[in-house]
């Protein structure tokens, strides 16, 4: 099974949280590590390169908001799939998590089964087959350049750095200019049917998006979605 292939590392501070997480993980065939302290997860990351991290936030050394923003900046984990789990719930704290390049946020208590669904799905969604890697080209729209093969995003020749949700959420816009998207099919296409997010969660990356690409690109049609426009 592909799951046997792919690798969790779980840091986070409760060693029974790790130990339930662990389990539950396990039984669907996924290879699991675990750190305690934000410090060593940044050391196993590099040591085992794992497909997806839960990062908690509230931990000793290191909190999870810095070891995604650290995390972040390496472009070695531009691929790494980053999930926050923590007992806040709040809107800030998501937003904060967003900002810094989060995939996915999981609070406390965790149901079992809709865990595993969100982690699959995220997984999912990060594997493309061969033959549509080797399909994907450099799109450009005037001064910006969307490059799907690289994952790499340019304007005016200088690189921006996307979060992964960003840059599929700016490629699944992009790649019909002028279609207005409903809210519904983004979350559909760029976080998946069976991914349970935030309502605010697209508000937040178009946001990001806006920040890094400038306002040009990206039109708000109140009530409906977004477009692209060049």
């Amino acid at each position: 099974m592909e799951n046997k292939k792919q690798s969790i590392l779980i840091v986070d501070d409760e060693v029974d949280i790790i130990e339930f997480l662990s389990y539950n993980l396990e039984k669907e065939g996924f290879k699991v590590a675990s750190a305690n302290d934000g410090e060593e997860g940044l050391a196993m990351i590099k040591k085992i390169r794992p497909d997806l991290v839960i990062l908690d936030i509230m931990m000793p050394k290191l909190d999870g908001m810095e070891v995604c923003r650290q995390l972040r900046q390496d472009k070695e984990n531009q691929g790494l799939i980053i999930v926050f789990l923590t007992a806040r719930g709040e809107d800030y704290s998501q937003i904060a998590g967003f900002d810094l390049g989060a995939d996915d946020y999981i609070t406390k208590p965790i149901r079992p089964k809709v865990f595993v669904s969100r982690i699959k799905a995220l997984l999912r969604r990060n594997s493309r087959p061969e033959n549509e890697k080797s399909v994907s080209k450099i799109t450009t729209f005037g001064e910006l350049e969307i490059d799907r093969e690289a994952f790499i995003v340019r304007k005016s020749d200088i690189k921006i750095q996307l979060a992964k949700k960003e840059f599929e959420l700016l490629e699944l816009l992009a790649s019909k200019p002028g279609k207005v998207f409903e809210r519904t099919e983004i979350y559909d296409k760029v976080w998946g049917a069976d991914v349970i997010v935030g309502g605010r969660t697209i508000d937040v990356h178009i946001r990001k998006l806006r920040e890094k690409i400038g306002d040009a690109y990206i039109k708000t049609i109140k009530g409906i979605g977004y477009k692209f426009e060049f």
